[in-house]
């Protein structure tokens, strides 16, 4: 009886440290990316829409688990005919390749306050593995509804070509129109629900 009670205790206790789930607020989460243009500058964009959840317990890393959706065809780089290039075939294709997603694998901590976390990007139909170097979460804060909130920021460079994004134009005076490497920088404020 008293090993029962004490596996019954312990099993009550294992539940109540489940990682929590988060929900981004696409609201006030953006992602950013920014690649050279004409050897001479960097471009910047962003995708205004993106959404998903993160799984998180403070106390035990490797349980934390990213699940986000980009729309493809929210890119903007205040040009109009530039988005609009951008969402052709030449670039991602956005009707055929409607989104852009990333699914952890494992995180690692990297310092106070940091971490780096591994996983499947998809791009234009391609995945392949990169590490986002993570900053955060910070302290949660509570609203008036009683829900919790954090925010955390996430960078990472990628080559466009290992995603099948390989269009180009080559210059009168040498170079390319646009660089192959782009940084990407997440920003996301996340809400986990009130507790009922």
């Amino acid at each position: 009886m008293k090993r029962q009670l004490l596996a019954a205790v312990a099993l009550a206790g294992g539940l109540s440290a489940q990682p929590a789930v988060w929900n981004i607020d696409s609201v006030h989460s953006n992602a950013q990316f920014a690649v050279r243009h004409l050897m001479v500058s960097n471009v910047r964009g962003e995708f205004a829409k993106l959404g998903g959840t993160v799984t998180w317990d403070p106390k035990d890393l490797a349980q934390t688990r990213i699940d986000v959706t980009i729309e493809a065809a929210s890119i903007q780089t205040r040009n109009g005919k530039r988005d609009a290039h951008l969402k052709s075939p030449d670039f991602f294709d956005v009707e055929k390749f409607p989104t852009l997603t990333f699914q952890s694998r494992q995180a690692a901590q990297a310092g106070t306050g940091r971490a780096k976390v591994t996983g499947d990007l998809t791009i234009h139909g391609v995945t392949k593995q990169v590490v986002l170097d993570v900053e955060g979460p910070t302290e949660a804060i509570q609203e008036a509804g009683g829900r919790s909130r954090v925010g955390a920021a996430a960078t990472a460079r990628i080559n466009r070509k290992d995603f099948g994004l390989v269009w180009n134009r080559v210059l009168d005076g040498g170079g390319v129109a646009v660089g192959d490497e782009v940084s990407i920088t997440i920003d996301v404020e996340l809400v986990k629900p009130k507790s009922p």
